[in-house]
């Protein structure tokens, strides 16, 4: 990456912040048992992309199709325990395991800052 991709990046990040804090968009409320499953996927891919580029690895369209992938994935399991009556706990489930996933790969990014 470009040092004025990154820069790049960094004032599209804070334009949206800010749009989305100025507009406060507020969910349908269906989404409700899915949007923070959804986020916390997003978390992970976006972690997983970040350690992708320190270790020189990183594909835009990997970083693209793992992330709707997982996103995709972890909603479709939230939807699949609502129908079986266990919505709860297999949202549960799925936010552990990502969040395992999130600090497995935060800790490698620590790595290999202090690499650095």
């Amino acid at each position: 990456m470009t040092r004025q991709g990154a820069i790049t990046g960094l004032v599209a990040l804070a334009v949206g912040v800010a749009a989305g804090l100025l507009a406060a968009p507020r969910p349908p409320t269906w989404l409700d048992p899915y949007l923070p499953v959804a986020v916390v996927a997003a978390v992970d891919a976006a972690v997983g992309g970040v350690r992708a580029a320190l270790e020189r690895v990183f594909s835009d369209r990997v970083f693209v199709v793992s992330f709707l992938a997982d996103v995709g994935l972890a909603v479709a399991l939230v939807a699949l325990g609502d129908a079986l009556g266990v919505g709860g706990a297999l949202s549960t489930a799925v936010i552990v395991v990502l969040g395992i996933r999130i600090f497995t790969n935060a800790s490698a990014v620590r790595r290999s800052l202090l690499k650095l």
